[in-house]
């Protein structure tokens, strides 16, 4: 190839190249829409495939797995919403008490007498506590405003999701079958094997996020409800648990997500209540409102999660050492965030795939 043919091909995968960094910002949404449909089919293809082979409709099979998570979906925010608004609701009501006033007050001065002097004073009057408990309400109801304000785009973003993902449960094969069409029969077996590789990773990596997050979730329910146990008083324990689980997705940083609405709830539930005022960790540590009883039993649910759960059921599922599952998650995170930290495993599964196949083919080349 002479240099005039290598400087045009250069100058044609640059002008490409930035012609793509300046459609990238307005295709983002329609990538993570097409991302996030892709791994929906991964989790939910085996269960169709199963179907399939019982009904012998493949459609019909994709109608009752889809609608059946739908229907969970749809009654678990629906139960939230109606529990969180009925907390909202007695909170709102304690607030307007007259023995509110009383027993914040109580609560300051405690407080302000337990510390040195200098650090009791940055506590605030009661009054100003109350106004920012108020305060806190008001923001509450602006942020479910503004929820129900999104909630247009947000339902046509998991609409057009739940259409990609079901044109790819339906087609999957298909689409499968057309891609093999397009490599040449030298590059055949090794092809398929690849492809097969990558599934496998992606579906093993996924199924041990769901577990992995399933953990997180009763590990949390299970310790709030042992703080109950000892006089808590926290409610909507079943999701907070679900919450943290969820949020665990997100690898180091689920637990501690749902460590704030608990907290919360305690302090909403217990004020006016000597009892939890005066409440000590192991006998010992003042915890007024079992908040540093919460705070515990979070980090250790998320000690548990990142010592054993985590390293032990994701890092096997893509064949990572634990280490290089911890580094893979840091260098996500600091490259892209929750999001990086979200995909980062996945993407590594695939890459170590890529690369033993092309370490496979170029020590057997010989035999192709």
């Amino acid at each position: 190839m002479d240099p005039l043919h290598k400087i045009y091909r250069l100058l044609l995968f640059i002008i490409i190249g930035l012609i793509a960094l300046e459609i990238l910002p307005f295709l983002s949404s329609i990538i993570g829409m097409l991302v996030f449909s892709f791994l929906f089919t991964t989790i939910f293809l085996q269960a169709v495939d199963n179907i399939e082979r019982h009904i012998r409709s493949r459609a019909l099979g994709v109608f009752l797995i889809l609608f059946s998570t739908i229907m969970v979906g749809i009654i678990f925010i629906g139960s939230f919403i109606s529990n969180l608004g009925s907390q909202i609701k007695v909170f709102t009501k304690k607030i307007q008490r007259e023995d509110f006033t009383s027993s914040i007050e109580n609560l300051s001065n405690n407080i302000r007498d337990s510390l040195p002097e200098t650090i009791g004073n940055l506590i605030p009057e009661s009054e100003k506590i109350i106004l920012m408990a108020k305060n806190m309400m008001i923001g509450v109801f602006q942020s479910v405003l503004s929820l129900l304000g999104s909630a247009g785009s947000l339902f046509f973003i998991s609409f057009m999701i739940l259409i990609f993902t079901i044109i790819l449960l339906i087609e999957y094969h298909d689409f499968k079958r057309s891609l093999v069409r397009f490599m040449p029969n030298k590059y055949l077996e090794v092809g398929l094997r690849m492809i097969y590789n990558i599934e496998l990773q992606i579906s093993k990596y996924l199924r041990g996020q769901i577990l992995a997050a399933s953990s997180v979730a009763i590990l949390s329910i299970i310790g709030l409800l042992l703080l109950n146990q000892f006089g808590a008083n926290i409610t909507l324990v079943v999701f907070i648990g679900i919450i943290a689980g969820l949020a665990n997705l997100i690898p180091m940083v689920g637990a501690f997500i749902g460590m704030i609405p608990a907290i919360m709830i305690a302090l909403m539930n217990n004020i006016g209540s000597e009892i939890a005022m005066d409440h000590q960790l192991f006998g010992a540590l003042p915890s007024p409102f079992f908040i540093l009883d919460i705070i515990v039993m979070f980090i250790i649910v998320q000690q548990i999660d990142n010592n054993f759960i985590t390293p032990l059921v994701v890092g096997e599922s893509v064949g990572l050492h634990p280490m290089a599952v911890m580094l893979v998650l840091l260098i996500g995170g600091t490259l892209i965030g929750p999001l990086g930290m979200l995909f980062a495993i996945p993407v590594a599964g695939v890459l170590k795939v890529v690369i033993t196949e092309i370490v496979f083919i170029t020590k057997n080349s010989h035999l192709l």
